[in-house]
């Protein structure tokens, strides 16, 4: 469905167009861009807030810098919509975030003015320093232009690239979009040395001032300028306590401003492009700006879903029967509940208490539950800090964001044999957000690690079952549980907590024919699989084996000893992960049969829905059946290929 564009928006198929404009008329395209904004995702769904709030810097540097010659690198992308639509793909976007459509994020293979792949925040500045180096390298008059937001700085590879650029000399402009807010609401001492910055203006307000007096002189203005510039930077802390932080990474600081005048805001960009060096711009603005809903509950309008424009009511599936809950609602009820039994349960989350419902235990104890900020490395490394003291901490980060930390897990937690518990939401396919975002890798990339227990539930009992067990007394290793995001199988969740026994996996149905072995929520498509092909005489068994690492060996045994075909289905990639763990024990107790292994293929999935993504991959219920009749009608011709060879007689 195509929404119409406003008449000055209509006419802007590129930023060239855009600068035909008179400045006069930019903040009528600020107004048509918002409200487009709001049109398209309304009914298309997507992020919402965090584009509106950077209308008027889009506009602006799309105005000021010639782009795509000088290149924009946004942090994350959330907030990327209005340069999507200002670079030729207006258009197209209601295709935004749909399966063969444009990707929610800045892509390098969607188009040129997308300058660098984002995903995970934070990488801005290192990007866009990046290619300042390259440029002043290969003698290149081009700029280079990081926006990130404030929640974004919390991560060290922020400040590991502010401490590069002030010793480079590098041509970059860092753009700090200040709104208080990343997907929750920012925490920790940067958020209140951003806020001290933005009501304690003093200082900026008297280097401007005496900047401005001594430029007017008549003679020796170069020189009282200079005067000037070290005077004022001599008093700041005299000024302001915090207002030298940016500018003892040797960036210069100028801010903060309004990042909603878009007059102030051309003008501000068009004196910092003729500044050379790194120079850091601090923009205070308001997420979800222009939609007073998403302004009021900004975490809500973060991304969400379907809505009426005008009444703001957000359109909930309307089910006749009680649906299963989603596993990260399981895993925040569940928290909860282990905290109330045991005072030594603890939980960590890196900037993500809404998404992996942490915040359910932050509510409830609140000096017990902590989000750490963007810090998937500071996460697990202060969970491994508490439990050399005794604590059982249950460290949630999404498996795509823990590829992040992967040092930490090996050098802080396993070797030390540290009982952190790592609950990975969002593993396998997530969906719109993309190849990012998914899931794909933790199986492998944890498998290889000494001293891990790696689990997987099957349903949300299942995951109860695990997080029970990870913090029993005698648990004293590490152990991952890992879990998709969306919904369950189970309405009625809500068991008892049982001990499971580590390693162990379990036997769900006999059969004859061949075994499917599976590894986690998968394990619902083979049931599905193995009910669809009932009705033509199969009956292939069915092995949920719970644990990745160690494997049930005992288990194993009794597959490999009775059956020939197997089938193994897992949510991860296929190169190294749960079916290669079955292909090793395999070799290594010399067994010989057709395995066939199901799961991620290798290669970058792209967007779409989970049910699309998944059914593309090739382990969906549809997929598995078919692998079945597949393995079947094969062993079948191959013996009656046997049958016809031993009456074979040659003619004398």
């Amino acid at each position: 469905m195509q929404i119409e564009p406003g008449a000055l928006l209509k006419t802007i198929n590129s930023p060239e167009d855009l600068k035909k404009l008179d400045a006069s008329q930019l903040h009528q395209v600020c107004e048509e861009l918002r409200q487009y904004i709001i049109d398209v995702v309304s009914v298309h769904g997507g992020h919402f807030a965090a584009s509106l709030g950077v209308v008027e810097l889009t506009v602006a540097l799309h105005y000021i810098y010639n782009t795509p010659y000088d290149q924009l690198v946004w942090d994350v992308g959330h907030q990327a919509y209005g340069h999507k639509i200002l670079t030729g793909r207006r258009d197209n976007f209601y295709t935004n975030r749909k399966y063969k459509g444009l990707s929610g994020f800045p892509k390098r293979s969607e188009s040129p003015y997308d300058t660098f792949g984002v995903g995970h925040s934070s990488t801005s500045i290192s990007a866009a320093l990046g290619m300042a180096i390259a440029a002043k390298y290969k003698a290149e008059d081009r700029k280079s232009v990081a926006i990130i937001g404030d929640g974004a700085l919390t991560a060290g590879i922020a400040f590991e690239a502010m401490n590069h650029a002030g010793v480079s000399d590098a041509d970059m402009l860092i753009i700090l979009n200040d709104n208080n807010m990343s997907i929750d609401p920012n925490v920790g001492a940067l958020k209140e040395y951003l806020t001290d910055i933005s009501v304690s203006r003093t200082y900026n307000k008297f280097k401007e001032d005496v900047w401005n007096a001594l430029g007017k002189l008549p003679i020796g203005k170069g020189l009282t300028r200079a005067m000037a510039s070290k005077l004022a930077d001599s008093l700041k802390g005299m000024v302001n306590k915090s207002s030298n932080l940016f500018e003892s990474f040797k960036i210069r600081y100028f801010g903060p401003i309004d990042g909603h005048n878009i007059t102030n805001l051309v003008a501000t960009l068009k004196e910092l492009k003729k500044i050379p060096g790194p120079k850091i711009l601090h923009i205070i603005t308001v997420k979800g700006k222009g939609y007073a809903p998403a302004e009021k509950e900004q975490t809500k309008w973060h991304a969400p879903g379907l809505f009426d424009k005008i009444t703001g009511e957000i359109y909930k599936k309307k089910f006749e029967v009680a649906q299963p809950p989603k596993y990260q609602d399981v895993f925040g009820h569940t928290l909860v509940e282990l905290a109330e039994q045991n005072p030594l349960v603890m939980g960590v989350t890196p900037a993500m208490p809404s998404g992996c419902s942490m915040k359910f235990m932050m509510e409830a104890m609140p000096d017990r539950a902590f989000d750490v900020g963007i810090c998937e490395q500071h996460a697990v490394t202060v969970s491994a800090g508490m439990a050399t003291q005794g604590l059982k901490v249950f460290c949630n980060i999404y498996s795509s964001f823990m590829q992040r930390a992967f040092d930490q897990v090996v050098h802080d937690v396993a070797i030390q044999k540290l009982p952190v518990i790592i609950c990975l939401d969002r593993a396998g396919l997530v969906g719109e957000d993309g190849p990012t975002h998914h899931g794909a890798y933790d199986i492998a990339y944890f498998r290889c690690i000494p001293n891990m227990v790696l689990s997987a539930p099957m349903n949300e009992q299942e995951l109860r079952n695990l997080m029970y067990t990870a913090q029993l007394e005698k648990t004293d290793f590490p152990m991952v549980i890992r879990y998709p995001r969306g919904n369950g199988v189970m309405p009625d969740w809500k068991k008892s907590l049982q001990e499971i026994e580590i390693g162990k996996g379990r036997r769900l149905k006999e059969g004859k024919d061949l075994a499917i072995l599976t590894y986690g929520h998968p394990g619902n498509f083979a049931a599905a699989a193995i009910r669809e092909v009932a009705g033509e005489g199969i009956e292939p068994a069915h092995y949920d084996m719970r644990f990745c690492k160690p494997l049930d060996e005992d288990l194993l045994h009794e597959v490999f000893q009775n059956y020939d075909k197997i089938i193994t289905v897992e949510d991860g990639t296929v190169k190294g992960g749960f079916g290669s763990a079955i292909l090793e024990f395999m070799a290594t107790h010399h067994y010989q049969a057709t395995v066939e292994i199901m799961g991620i293929p290798d290669r970058i999935v792209e967007h779409g829905t989970p049910k699309e993504l998944i059914a593309e991959s090739g382990f969906d219920t549809t997929a598995i059946s078919a692998k079945i009749r597949e393995m079947l009608a094969s062993s079948q011709a191959t013996a009656k290929t046997e049958v016809i060879r031993s009456d074979y007689k040659p003619q004398s």
